[in-house]
């Protein structure tokens, strides 16, 4: 079987169900180590399992995005154990708590636009500081997991709406700084920044987090559509990236609008 992942490590957040599961799966079946981050335990073990079930290699990494140090730590133990091969990350994790503008509650607010985009971005920050020192040919990964709530608005989707609105233009404002940390050579060619940051956009998925939505499973896509094209943008050739890309079901009722 072909793995042209082979020798590169890859952190997933989320990695303990749903889109998480999926994307280590498929990375872990293009021959990439895959380190499955997520607060559920429990949940990280049975997709370690599947894994392994499949023919790959993965560990459990404890990780709660929400937390600094623990951003860090998670950060440097799988650079001190992997060195260099860890060049990917996909920042999947993601919460969702309904709340409407007349009973929204702060708390639950607040914990969304953590887990949705502070999160993630500071993640992102810790990686790029590491992957920053990568010789020349060599190119790092990360993926941002946004949502297509991202640019669409709902009743009672104030939190999670708004977390992925600013979790995309931070992404955009990531995209555009490592534009112009490209290196200019004597001979006045460029040498990009050694790491790309890639956005996918879907729409509704069926996984444990759409549950509370009630949408039936035929508006929705199976996680491993998306999971898929993580991977295939992470195998993207090194002189390309795609900004934001959005993945839809075919009958998706809000799509195109």
């Amino acid at each position: 079987m072909e793995e042209p992942l082979k020798g590169r490590v890859a952190l997933v957040t989320g990695g303990a169900s749903g889109l998480g599961r999926a994307t280590a799966v498929a990375l872990a079946e293009a021959g990439a180590h895959v380190a499955i981050a997520d607060i559920d335990a429990a949940g990280s073990e049975a997709t370690r399992g599947l894994v392994a079930d499949a023919g790959g290699s993965a560990e459990v990494v404890a990780l709660d995005v929400t937390d600094d140090e623990s951003r860090r730590t998670a950060v440097a133990g799988l650079f001190d154990r992997h060195g260099d091969s860890f060049d990917i990350l996909v920042n999947v994790a993601g919460i969702d708590r309904p709340g409407y503008i007349t009973d929204i509650d702060l708390a639950d607010y607040r914990r969304v636009q953590a887990v949705n985009f502070e999160g993630p971005v500071f993640l992102t920050s810790e990686f790029t500081k590491r992957v920053q020192h990568l010789p020349e040919g060599r190119t790092a990964d990360v993926v941002h997991i946004v949502s297509l709530s991202a640019i669409t608005s709902g009743s009672g989707a104030i939190a999670y709406n708004g977390s992925k609105a600013g979790f995309l233009n931070g992404t955009r404002c990531i995209q555009r700084e490592l534009r112009e940390k490209a290196v200019r050579q004597p001979d006045g060619s460029e040498r990009p920044f050694p790491c790309r940051v890639q956005s996918v956009i879907p729409a509704a998925m069926d996984t444990p987090m759409m549950e509370q939505w009630g949408i039936p499973s035929h508006l929705m896509m199976p996680p491993s559509a998306v999971a898929e094209m993580v991977r295939t943008l992470v195998l993207l050739h090194p002189s390309a990236f795609v900004p934001e890309m959005q993945i839809v079901p075919r009958l998706e009722p809000n799509f195109p609008r």
